[in-house]
């Protein structure tokens, strides 16, 4: 083997190896704690109930590791699936023009987010924390709390159904197959100069600014990609839990619990999309145990916010490392 071949042969991130040796452990105690975890099937399901938030683990790696913050994705979740039945409402012919529309919204949104960020310079969390707002109270006003309308069955198809026959699993989940395809996209996009520039503002935007980078649309982009993530998952989850007003409630601190326990260090410069996407599986799958072992819920909240206070310390603690 040549030193080039070397060179190109892709590696492992030092940031993946530890959320994938602690989720080879959760999975593990998951067999031992419940039998439905004894079978393929059981980890298929997982990886089914996992799927939304990998894939919103995807958008907010985009962001963080650029530098910023999205707290709109769990409203956005929820205005995208109460909007959907109420446009759809049963109607099968509705479907896919919908389904275009909550992409569009979704990558609207980002927009917005990207360009308020970027353009009048105000910090992501405060943009993204207004947008959460704006998109609540949106929501109630239309729904009055209740929301009306339905999803049509095609539309609940790609959340609940998938394609039957399969050796030894019996089905694949159409959810975890448009996972696969965008974590494939996800991963060459991170290969990709634009995707290695991302990183890179993260890092030390100055640097890419006098190296002739786009800055700016690089940041907005990456809020972009976040809102079109958050589409997919509302597709997702409306397809597997119905129309709900809470159905998107606190999943934009849950994904960002996922991305940080994935080793994306806050701040940005650092961390690896696909441990992104394992800190989510992870999360998931420890959640799932605590329940098997009749655990209270509410130590949920309490798992996410000792996640994410260990993160911003962590990334303190390297920022004065940085200045030193």
């Amino acid at each position: 083997m040549t030193q080039t071949e070397t060179r190109r042969r892709p590696r492992l991130a030092s940031s993946t190896i530890p959320v994938l040796a602690v989720l080879a452990v959760v999975l593990v105690a998951l067999a031992f704690a419940g039998s439905a975890y004894q079978e393929p099937a059981g980890y298929l399901a997982l990886l089914k109930r996992a799927a939304p938030l990998m894939i919103l683990a995807i958008g907010q790696y985009f962001v963080i590791v650029s530098g910023g913050f999205d707290l709109s994705v769990g409203s956005l979740v929820t205005a995208e699936v109460v909007i959907a039945a109420r446009l759809i409402d049963g109607e099968e012919s509705a479907t896919l023009w919908v389904i275009l529309l909550m992409l569009g919204i979704g990558a609207f949104v980002g927009l917005v987010n990207g360009a308020i960020t970027t353009r009048l310079l105000v910090p992501s969390f405060i943009v993204t924390l207004g947008m959460l707002l704006v998109l609540d109270g949106a929501v109630f006003l239309w729904t009055g709390g209740a929301p009306r309308g339905a999803l049509s069955d095609s539309f609940r198809t790609v959340g609940r159904q998938g394609i039957d026959g399969i050796p030894v699993i019996g089905q694949l989940p159409w959810s975890v197959v448009v996972l696969a395809v965008i974590v494939a996209l996800a991963v060459w996009f991170m290969r990709s100069p634009t995707g290695r520039t991302l990183v890179a503002v993260g890092d030390n935007e100055t640097a890419v600014w006098l190296g002739g980078g786009r800055v700016e649309r690089l940041r907005t982009l990456a809020f972009v990609l976040s809102g079109l993530s958050a589409a997919v998952a509302a597709i997702l989850l409306g397809g597997f839990a119905g129309v709900s007003a809470q159905v998107g409630d606190g999943l934009e601190f849950r994904v960002i619990t996922a991305v940080v326990l994935g080793g994306v260090v806050l701040g940005g410069g650092r961390g690896s999309v696909v441990a992104a996407m394992a800190g989510a599986l992870t999360l998931e799958s420890l959640f799932s145990l605590l329940n098997l072992l009749g655990v209270a819920g509410g130590l949920e909240s309490t798992v996410q916010g000792v996640i994410i206070i260990a993160a911003v310390a962590y990334a303190a603690v390297n920022w004065r490392r940085k200045r030193a």
